[in-house]
């Protein structure tokens, strides 16, 4: 089931619901004030990057993506 974050329009509350892929538009009440106009917010994933905060290290150089040849 897919992790979902939304807001609510009444009271800017955000929250996550996990959602079952089968219901195209679910009915989510507002945890905070138990509105029912919650609209689902576009999430931004998170991503790693090199260790050690340099932006020069063997991820930009393509020495991570393993074996050459």
């Amino acid at each position: 089931m897919p992790l979902y974050e939304y807001q609510c329009p009444d009271c800017e509350s955000r929250f996550e619901r996990l959602v079952r892929s089968s219901d195209s538009a679910p009915k989510v009440t507002c945890p905070t004030c138990g509105g029912e106009r919650a609209e689902r917010l576009l999430s931004m994933f998170a991503t790693s990057g090199p260790r050690g905060g340099s932006a020069s290290s063997a991820s930009s150089s393509g020495a991570a993506c393993g074996p050459v040849g």
